[in-house]
């Protein structure tokens, strides 16, 4: 793979994340936005550790499901930075355990932040409610990531056909 360049496959996976990413947010029926969140498709914030073409995909996805879904403009600017960093971060992880790790840490702090600013504004009042959205994202994230998205990567592990396409830095 070169690193100035993704190849076609490359583009159709991360188009396919993309889309896979959306519509999972936006058409299941459970808490996906504000500060009580369990987002099925943020199980798949950990391909990045397997796919570098998972990061633009995950990135366009979440920006697509924040856009369609929701209607606070800070969420489409800063879920999806959260989902950037995270991706690029996870890329980086040692092994699958710690990959889980990124997409909890980015979205509590941010999105955590990011909802208590929506809520407060500012004043005393806003770090009180940052300490307890970052808590209630990052639990939601944790139980996502370390639980749905580890048995993905496992998965995915022992498809024979991904053997080849599985890419490490």
């Amino acid at each position: 793979m070169s690193r100035s360049k993704f190849t076609v496959h490359q583009l159709t996976t991360a188009a396919v994340i993309a889309a896979v990413y959306a519509a999972l947010t936006l058409l299941l029926p459970i808490p996906q936005y504000l500060g009580v969140q369990f987002r099925v498709a943020e199980a798949m914030t950990l391909l990045p550790f397997l796919f570098p073409e998972a990061i633009p995909g995950l990135v366009v996805g979440c920006f697509l499901a924040n856009f369609l879904g929701s209607p606070i403009v800070l969420d489409w600017i800063f879920g999806t930075l959260a989902t950037l960093l995270a991706a690029l971060w996870t890329r980086r992880m040692p092994n699958k355990w710690l990959a889980a790790v990124p997409p909890v840490v980015c979205n509590a702090v941010i999105v955590g932040a990011e909802i208590a600013w929506f809520v407060t504004q500012d004043g005393g009042a806003f770090w009180p409610a940052y300490a307890l959205n970052a808590f209630t994202v990052g639990l939601g994230e944790a139980l996502v990531c370390f639980i749905l998205g580890i048995l993905l990567l496992r998965v995915l592990d022992n498809i024979p056909a991904l053997k080849n396409r599985v890419s490490r830095p």
